[in-house]
Formats: structure tokens, sequence, C-alpha cells
């Protein structure tokens, strides 16, 4: 059986501001109202495989639950790395989890993040490459290139006439200069690394503990250590941080003889910059891309974001404009590769832009930090229907909760009371509280936080249905 597996780890610097620490490229709607996640499982649709393994990062655990439950979207467990250590032991941990469901089971492995224009062509391409890991094969998908590109690794392949199944692997190249990348182009025997892959899990888990049997024992010895809550299942955190950090071309794929490449074209972009959404999105008649409320006069071939007021542009060329709650990202379309430098800049600064948006979810709801101000801040929170916030206490702050729809359950040092829409109570410091929906609608509240100090630290947690410390 195939089982799929999406990697939807990372935190993805290069869209900023869009993209954040703590909600990523993968879980934003780059190309459409959906998201790059529902966007990659719903590929999946034309397979006969079974559910999809997500992996993804501890503190994005509810994000991707929540995502997959609005879309319906069914998966075979959501595995949590407990931290980053880079492609090969995140497959690796997914590959044991694959054994456990189905020993034999062939492994499709998916960056969660990319584009396909042609979603068939890569059906089809997985579809031909099915015999060829099942004999064996480590199989890694090339794209068919179509100008030259320096920001993708190359395999250059033993191509035969036929490039309907994989091909031999004669030699994989980092990101080349453009003058380099455009003789790779004219040659016709290079293609670029796409990062996804496809192997017979048992095959992958052989090839791993013989090339690198330190990253094998580590994952081996804390898939045995997992705990699991709810859809969640955790290896074992201590012995996963001490396993080396590595990618699967590195760890595996260059150093196999079993390795093939599998060329494909199916207009695939990893989406990795504002220029390569420029490029790919539908442009008005003066090459705009515009996303939500946006005038521009005399503007023409600029990348244009409004998430949330009009942004009106005059007599500018060649610009990514990204306005979001919190921040404000101009930039030329040719300098969009140092965004990340900017991210590195917020981090030293211990700025929280590059951490979270100004509007922050959690697994309850979410809520939006409106105003604040030394010792006020004022919040808008929204709780889903039978949802509930952890049984808490502040050291530091007390609370007013003014709800604006919706009735809202809560309990302050055990007295339970219904609040209703044009209703308010007050949370003294120190008082143990809890706020849950018992309703069909979702409950708006206005919360105003007094105190010396308003960080999202200073929350003791006695219960959580979310299993938060």
């Amino acid at each position: 059986m195939l089982q799929p597996i999406i990697l939807a780890g990372g935190s993805g610097t290069r869209l900023w501001p869009l993209s954040r620490q703590l909600y990523p490229k993968q879980f934003l709607p780059l190309t459409g109202d959906k998201t790059m996640l529902e966007v990659t499982a719903n590929r999946l649709a034309e397979l006969n495989c079974a559910p999809p393994i997500i992996v993804c990062n501890e503190e994005h655990r509810f994000i991707a639950a929540e995502q997959l439950r609005l879309a319906n979207i069914s998966h075979n467990g959501i595995l949590l790395e407990p931290s980053g250590r880079n492609t090969a032991p995140a497959i690796c941990l997914a590959a044991l989890l694959a054994t456990d469901i189905n020993p034999n089971s062939t492994l499709l492995v998916l960056p969660a993040d990319h584009h396909m224009g042609q979603p068939k062509a890569f059906v089809e391409a997985v579809t031909n490459a099915s015999q060829a890991a099942s004999e064996g094969a480590l199989i890694t998908f090339g794209i068919t290139p179509d100008h030259a590109a320096s920001g993708y690794g190359y395999i250059k392949a033993q191509l035969t006439k036929s490039t309907s199944t994989p091909q031999k692997i004669s030699q994989f190249i980092e990101k080349p200069t453009t003058a380099v990348a455009r003789q790779y182009l004219d040659s016709g025997e290079y293609v670029w690394n796409s990062g996804i892959f496809m192997f017979q899990a048992q095959a992958f888990l052989k090839e791993l503990q013989s090339l690198r049997p330190d990253i094998h024992h580590c994952c081996e010895k804390a898939w045995k250590g997992k705990t699991s809550d709810m859809d969640f299942l955790r290896p074992d955190q201590q012995t996963f941080e001490s396993c080396p950090s590595e990618s699967i071309d590195y760890a595996i794929m260059e150093k196999t003889t079993n390795a093939m490449v599998m060329p494909m074209d199916p207009q695939w972009n990893d989406l990795g910059s504002w220029s390569a959404l420029l490029d790919l999105l539908p442009k008005n008649g003066d090459g705009n891309v515009q996303v939500g409320d946006v005038i521009g006069l005399n503007s023409a071939n600029n990348y244009i974001h409004a998430e949330h007021k009009l942004v009106a542009t005059l007599g500018i060329k060649d610009l990514v404009i990204v306005d979001t709650k919190d921040a404000l990202l101009v930039a030329h379309k040719d300098d969009v590769e140092d965004v990340k430098q900017l991210v590195e800049i917020l981090k030293k600064q211990q700025r929280s832009e590059y951490i979270h948006h100004r509007e922050v979810y959690r697994p309850w709801g979410k809520y939006d930090s409106m105003d604040q101000g030394q010792r006020f801040q004022v919040k808008r929170i929204t709780v889903k229907p039978k949802a509930k916030l952890s049984v808490q206490m502040h050291h530091h702050r007390a609370e007013h909760w003014v709800v604006v729809s919706g009735t809202a359950k809560v309990t302050i040092d055990n007295v339970e009371k219904l609040i209703c829409e044009n209703e308010s109570v007050y949370i003294p410091i120190g008082a143990v509280h809890a706020l849950e929906n018992p309703g069909k609608i979702p409950i708006e509240l206005i919360e105003i936080q007094s105190g010396a100090y308003l960080g999202e630290d200073d929350i003791v947690r006695f219960e959580d249905l979310y299993g938060r410390a």
C-alpha cells in the first residue's frame, strides 16, 4: 500500500511577514482559498493510497489538526518532531510509524508547501515510478527545468530515450550559479531536485541503518519511547534531540547505489520567495498581482498583498508590498531573497513580529491583540463551540471580560456563571478561572488585562484539554 508522508515542519522565513515562526507558509492559502497543507493532501485523491501521515513541529500541532479537520481530510496520525533535525530523521520516524501500520508500506514523501499547476502529471509520475520502488529503488522526483534557476539543486541523470520510467542518477549538484544553470538547461541532462521521494519503508530503513546507523539508532530508540494523545504521536524528546541533523539527500540519496530519479513536469514551484508568487499568480493588465483591497494607478509588475486595509499605489513598479495587521514589507522584487536577513534582525532585536501575527491561533479558537500600553492590554477573543480554555491563574494581572456575542460559561474559584451578550465579568489577580463555550455559535469577547506584567508566560495551568503544560 502507498503511504503518503506529508512533511509540514519548518518555519518559513522567506515569505515574511505573511509567514511567521508559529504560522509558516505551509498553513497559508498562498495560491487560492485553500492552505498549502490542504492542497498537498488533496493532490493525493487521484492515487490509490492510505490516508497521509503528517509530520510537523510540536508548536504547529493544533494548526495542522484543525486545518485537516475543517477540510475533512483523514490521516494516519500527526507525528510531532520535538525539535527540527532535518528531513532524514523526520522521514525515519514516519517510516517507523508506517511499518507499524503496514510492514509492506511504500512511502511517498511530499513537502507540504509545493505548488503543482498540473497535478495529473505528478500522479502519472508516481504511477510510473511504482514498479521500480517495489523492486527496492530509492526514487527522487526531478522537475524538468524551464529556465536557468540558481535557487534549486540539480540532478544529472543517465537519461534513456524514455523518460516515463525512473532513471539512474549520475550526480547530485548544489545550487549553481546562473551561468552554470544555463549550461545545465541547454544540455538537457539535468533536472531540478524537488525534495519529493518514493521508496519502500523497509528499503529506506535498511539503507539508513547501513549508511547512517547513528540516525537510525536515535530515531528507533526515540520511537520506542513515544507517547500519544488525541491524534498526536510524540517520539521521546531527549533521545530525538541527540540525533544528528541531516537531510535525506546527504544521509542517503547521494551515497546509496539504489538511487534513481523520476523526471516529471507538473508545473512545479516550491513557493520559496515573493518573486515566485509574482511569477505564478494571475496578473492584471499592468502585470500586477493584487491580493485583497488594492488600487494601483500607473503601477506595473508589482506583487501587492493587502490583508486588512486598503493599499493604494501610485507610479511604482517591480515592488513587493505585503501588509499585515502588525507589519508592512516593501521590497524590490529582485531583493526578496534577502527577506530572511530582515527576519534575523527581528530575532536579534527580540521582536515578536518574526514569531507570530497579531492574531494568534489556539486549539480553542484565537485572539487578536488589539491594543496595549503600560500596564494594560486589550484582546479580542474567539472561542469555538464546545471548546474550553485551560483552568488557570495569573500572578501579575487581572482581567475583565466583556461578551460581545454568544454565551460564555465562566468559572472563578469554583463558582460557575453564564455570561451573556453585553454582560461582563472580572477575574482578580490569583483567581483560578476557566472559560468555556457551551453553545453552538462562537463566543466573541473583549478581554482587558491590567497589571504589572502581561506576558503570555504568566499562566499557571491546572487542567488543559489539549495537553499543554
